[in-house]
């Protein structure tokens, strides 16, 4: 990859389309999500990797809803695309789908989004192309991408360091399930 490289979102985008087997079920007769799981992680390395021109690794599961269940018998689709890229690291956004091939009924199930990083044979992190976005769409997702960077930076720079001599952390857990017991106090 050249520095300076750019890659439009299409250029890296993957579909994959599995028919949803009695063996990928759980107990309750539907489709296990860790076995969905492993599809969104094999279609967000196609994507990164396509967009990177490199071997790729999960750095994260940034978000995983799970919208509808899926039924056996349906054929799932999971469609990537690359939301945001950093240096070395893309957020891909993944759209599930779930097709009824009887009456081809269609039902929007899964979104997720992986952090992935793009890595040299040495295993070290590699430049990624940017992005080029050509529609509103694909400049909110950018926008959203950049934002949730910010906010997971911001996360991890905060602390947990609560003062329990000062009640004051009670007031920021008021309107939650949480009952505090700290036992006697030493």
């Amino acid at each position: 990859m050249l520095p300076g490289t750019f890659k439009t979102v299409q250029e890296s985008e993957v579909a994959l389309s599995v028919l949803m087997l009695p063996s990928h079920s759980n107990f309750g007769g539907k489709i296990h999500g860790g076995y969905l799981l492993s599809l969104l992680d094999q279609v967000a390395f196609a994507c990164a990797s396509k967009h990177s021109g490199h071997y790729c690794v999960t750095a994260s599961v940034d978000v995983v809803n799970f919208l509808r269940p899926i039924e056996v018998g349906e054929l799932v689709t999971l469609k990537a695309s690359i939301n945001f890229v950093g240096h070395s690291s893309m957020i891909v956004g993944i759209r599930v789908e779930a097709e009824n091939i009887r009456t081809g009924a269609l039902k929007h199930c899964t979104s997720a989004y992986f952090s992935m990083v793009a890595k040299d044979d040495d295993e070290r992190s590699v430049e990624v192309p940017g992005l080029i976005v050509r529609n509103k769409r694909e400049v909110c997702r950018f926008l959203n991408g950049a934002k949730s960077i910010v906010h997971r930076e911001e996360q991890h720079r905060a602390s947990c360091d609560v003062d329990l001599a000062d009640d004051a952390y009670r007031k920021d857990l008021q309107g939650y399930r949480v009952q505090v017991d700290l036992g006697p106090k030493e």
